[in-house]
C-alpha cells in the first residue's frame, strides 16, 4: 500500500510541475493539459439521459456531456452554456460543401435550398433543398389520363413548397388512376455511383415556379452531365385548380395558369434531399 501511494504522489507531482497530463504518449503536446494519444480508441463523453443532465447541479459553463435520447433517439453531443444546455455541431463524416443552385447532387440538379432545412417530402425529416431530374419525361402527358378522373377533383393539393411529394400522393391515390404526370414522375429512378434514387414527385405549382426561376442554371448542369434543357412549353405542376384544370407554368413566357387536366404538358420529376 505505502507504494502505491509513492507512484500516486510522483504522478501528481510530475502533473503539478509540468501542468501537463499524457496518456499514451510520454511527450504531451505542449499546448495540452491534457494529451490522449491513441490509434484504436476514441474519447468517450459522459453518457445520460436529458432528465439525468438536467440533475446536474449547477453545471459548469463549458461542460460537455452525451445525451443518450436527444436528437429524436440518436443522440447528440451538448455543451453547458452560461444559461442553457446547446448541442455542438455534428454532421456526417466527409461533409460534402454547403450545396448551391446549380450542383448536380442527390440524383439531380439543386434548385431549391431550404433556409433552415425544413421537411419538404412529408416523410418527417428535414430536407436541406430540392433537386430536379437532369431531363424531362420522354414525352408531354396529361396531368390525369381518361376516365372520371379527369373531372373529379383530388382535394388536398396545396401550392406551396413543401407539398410536392404529397399533392403527388393524392394523385395517385385517386379512385380510378390510371395514369398522368404523377405517376410519370412517381415511376422515375435514376442509379449514380451505385446509389439508386426513387423518390420522386411532381412538383407543386410554387416548386416548379423555383424551377423556371433557375431553369438558365439548371440547363447548363444538365447539359454537363448528359441531361437536357428544358422545353419551351408548358410543365405541369401537382396543384389542381378545381375539377377539370389544374395549375402549371409556361417555361417561355413564365406565367403561371390552369389548363385542362387532359392537355399534353410536360413533365420533370423532382425530389427533395
Amino acid at each position: 500500500m505505502k507504494q502505491f501511494y509513492t507512484l500516486l504522489a510522483a504522478v501528481l507531482v510530475t502533473a503539478s510541475t509540468f501542468a501537463q497530463v499524457g496518456i499514451g504518449t510520454n511527450t504531451p503536446d505542449a499546448s495540452a493539459a491534457l494529451d490522449l494519444t491513441s490509434t484504436t480508441g476514441g474519447l468517450l463523453t459522459p453518457r445520460m439521459t436529458a432528465a439525468q443532465r438536467d440533475a446536474i447541479a449547477t453545471p459548469s459553463q463549458g461542460l460537455i456531456i452525451f445525451c443518450t435520447d436527444c436528437a429524436s433517439g440518436e443522440g447528440e453531443l451538448q455543451i453547458s452554456l452560461s444559461s442553457v444546455w446547446k448541442n455542438l455541431p455534428v454532421g456526417d463524416v466527409n461533409d460534402p460543401p454547403p450545396p448551391q443552385i446549380g450542383d448536380y447532387r442527390d440524383g439531380g440538379i439543386v434548385f431549391y435550398i431550404a433556409s433552415p432545412p425544413v421537411d419538404l417530402d412529408g416523410d418527417g425529416d428535414l430536407d436541406t433543398g430540392l433537386v430536379c431530374a437532369i431531363q424531362d419525361y420522354t414525352n408531354a402527358i396529361a396531368w390525369i389520363i381518361g376516365g372520371s378522373t379527369q373531372t373529379t377533383a383530388n382535394g388536398g393539393t396545396s401550392a406551396s413548397i413543401g407539398h410536392g411529394q404529397t399533392n403527388t400522393t393524392a394523385m395517385m391515390n385517386q379512385v380510378g388512376y390510371t395514369g398522368g404526370a404523377a405517376k410519370a414522375c412517381n415511376d422515375y429512378s435514376i442509379t449514380i455511383n451505385q446509389i439508386t434514387y426513387s423518390d420522386w414527385f411532381l412538383p407543386s405549382k410554387d416548386e416548379l415556379n423555383q424551377m423556371y426561376q433557375n431553369r438558365e442554371t439548371i440547363n447548363t448542369t444538365a447539359s454537363a452531365n448528359g441531361g437536357s434543357d428544358f422545353s419551351t412549353n408548358y410543365y405541369w405542376s401537382s396543384t389542381e385548380n378545381d375539377n377539370t384544370s389544374a395549375w402549371g407554368e409556361h417555361f417561355y413566357y413564365g406565367y403561371q395558369g390552369s389548363s385542362n387536366k387532359n392537355y399534353p404538358g410536360n413533365v420533370r420529376a423532382v425530389r427533395a434531399f
